[in-house]
């Protein structure tokens, strides 16, 4: 009993940790998952469906465990959480750290499978190793044992095999018929120049054999700075879709063909835009068939230091019925509405600030429905009474796009939307309070907007094809309000509905 003692312990300080953080925080989010302490970053990673829960695990940094200043030094191990339901998260004891011995001396991302004998694995890159491998010693996926053969896939230094030729970096692993098959993010060698992954394949997990660039970047979407980071690759449809990162621009996916081995890329989708916050991708596929997908929220304040690390909220991708990529909230988030309220034929004319009678607050869900925009038609959230602090929403049909727009989102210093978002210098011209997403309705296309506030997160979800992310950090109580506009054209809202939302973090 006493291990299980132990970690009944941990789990409930860690709750209380977490109840902690948002009673103190007003910028903590009460309905995200958020982390359970102090983080550096709270990369997602190794999302796993397993015996009807949902397991995610994520970068942590363990101040016992660091050695230096610099980014690789600060303990970086991988926390563990699981739901049952995808709303209320129990953080478990730390699943996996360096430890005195191991050939790993930092945990970063990877990816969680099931292996050919029915078993969950953990594959993530081991700092100063290479790609190493974990296997659960429980179906609650709490205690892991690291391979005796780690690392697996070995990092090789100058003048080794395999330098200049690949990276080893960020794996993502799957089983296809009886072989294991690994993309390992980066750069294309030797020069370091655009993004690409690189394709190893292994009988075992153990003995892995080099093969080939897994794709080939394309310059029209792709600059020469952005590299392929966490990388995850799966089918989706009757396509196959790799989502990762660029440190430089954040979130992207590639939809295209899979074929003897290798990926031909046929559609590219940011998932992120300059100024916005969503970095470091993870999926999973439930027992539902579901894609689902959650991404770090990355914090855009510079005060206080020890701001908790935030998840978006759980997103569904699929494809519509034109082969597009699909973006939706998961629909287990309505189970946290609470006090309905509904209006509909609401015309709104040009210049017009409409505000919505007893509709206001930082944790909500407003969904509406405009059958015809032309012009700029939007919302405005968090509005103080007097206007000082605001967040734009706005849909512009003349110039195709979708917007958030923080330059009035808080009357703090220190807030800081850095573009590219890895460049974190603190350079004020790097600050980029627009956030701008090409987005255009099609011919008698009404705009369906599904916004979530929560706290300082934000996260607007338009017409199935387009969500985008924002943190906000306004610092009166009183900026609560929701403000309707129209600008051009008149507007009529057919419906509009909202909730407030249940906290889980409390």
């Amino acid at each position: 009993m006493g291990p299980l003692l132990a970690r009944e312990d941990i789990e409930a300080e860690l709750r209380r940790t977490v109840a902690g953080i948002v009673r103190d925080d007003p910028h903590a989010p009460l309905y995200h998952l958020i982390s359970p302490g102090v983080n550096v970053c709270f990369d997602p990673n190794g999302a796993l469906f397993w015996k009807g829960r949902y397991h995610l695990f994520y970068i942590v940094q363990d101040p016992a465990l660091k050695s230096g200043e610099e980014f690789s030094q600060l303990g970086h191990c991988w926390g563990h959480a699981s739901s049952a339901d995808l709303l209320h998260w129990t953080h478990h004891p730390t699943a996996l750290a360096p430890r005195p011995g191991d050939p790993d001396t930092g945990i970063y991302s990877g990816c969680a499978l099931i292996s050919r004998e029915d078993a969950p694995v953990i594959v993530y890159h081991g700092n100063n190793a290479g790609t190493c491998i974990a296997t659960a010693l429980d179906d609650e996926l709490i205690c892991w044992r690291k391979s005796p053969h780690n690392p697996v896939i070995h990092e090789p230094k100058a003048g080794e095999p395999g330098w200049g030729v690949y990276n080893v970096f960020d794996p993502h692993v799957w089983l296809e018929g009886d072989a294991y098959y690994a993309i390992l993010g980066g750069m294309v060698k030797p020069d370091d120049i655009r993004d690409t992954a690189y394709l190893f394949t292994s009988p075992d997990l153990i003995h892995w054999e080099y093969l080939r660039p897994f794709y080939a970047p394309n310059p029209a979407w792709t600059d020469e700075h952005e590299d392929c980071a966490c990388p995850d690759f799966f089918p989706l449809g009757d396509r196959h879709a790799l989502v990762c990162i660029s440190h430089y621009r954040g979130t992207r996916c590639y939809l295209g063909e899979y074929r003897n081995g290798s990926f031909y890329p046929r559609e590219y989708y940011l998932l992120n835009w300059p100024g916005g916050a969503c970095h470091a991708p993870e999926t999973l596929r439930d027992d539902a068939g579901r894609r689902i997908l959650w991404a770090w929220a990355i914090n855009q304040r510079s005060a206080p230091q020890g701001a908790p690390g935030v998840l978006t909220l759980p997103r569904v991708l699929s494809l519509d019925g034109k082969g597009r990529l699909s973006v939706e909230p998961a629909e287990e988030l309505a189970r946290l509405h609470r006090d309905h309220r509904h209006m509909e034929n609401l015309d709104i004319t040009p210049g017009m600030l409409f505000s919505l009678p007893g509709i206001a607050g930082d944790c909500l869900e407003i969904a509406l429905e405009v059958p015809v925009v032309t012009g700029r038609f939007g919302l405005n959230v968090r509005v103080s009474p007097d206007g000082s602090e605001q967040t734009a929403i706005c849909c512009d049909t003349h110039a195709g796009t979708l917007a958030i727009d923080t330059s009035r989102s808080s009357l703090g210093t220190g807030i800081f939307r850095p573009y590219p978002i890895w460049d974190m210098k603190g350079d004020p011209s790097q600050d980029t309070s627009l956030q701008t997403a090409p987005f255009t309705l099609e011919p008698g296309e009404p705009l369906r907007l599904r916004v979530f506030l929560d706290r300082s997160m934000l996260e607007v979800f338009a017409n199935g094809r387009l969500c985008l992310t924002q943190r906000l950090y306004p610092t009166r109580p009183d900026s609560i309000g929701v403000i309707l506009f129209a600008e051009g054209n008149p507007a009529t809202v057919r419906s509009l509905d909202a909730w407030e939302m249940e906290p889980v973090n409390a």
